[in-house]
């Protein structure tokens, strides 16, 4: 019985912690873009209007109204949902054009 419930067991665990593990790196914030391009991308977060600036990682997923898009293609006043990593690096950016 022992012998057929540890690979379960296993499998569950490994699910598990790799799910931990992708949540508590990377942190998903709301922002504003101030501007975007050339693998930078300044913000400004809800309930703080000071600018930050952050480097966007070369391969990045970026989309704009749920298509695929270019960092070039975000423009000043567009709301984001963004994901870094804790070096502050952002890996995705989820855009919609400014109603």
């Amino acid at each position: 019985m022992v012998k057929r419930c540890l690979p379960l067991f296993a499998a569950a665990l490994i699910v598990f912690v790799g799910q931990q593990a992708v949540s508590a790196d990377d942190k998903v914030h709301e922002a504003t873009v101030v501007k975007a391009g050339d693998g930078k991308i300044t913000l400004t977060f809800k309930g703080d209007e000071k600018k930050h600036e952050h480097d966007v990682a070369k391969d990045a997923k970026i989309t704009l109204e749920g298509k695929v898009a270019k960092l070039e293609d975000l423009k000043e006043g567009f709301p984001v949902k963004l994901t870094m990593d804790d070096k502050f690096v952002v890996h995705k950016i989820e855009a919609m054009a400014k109603k």
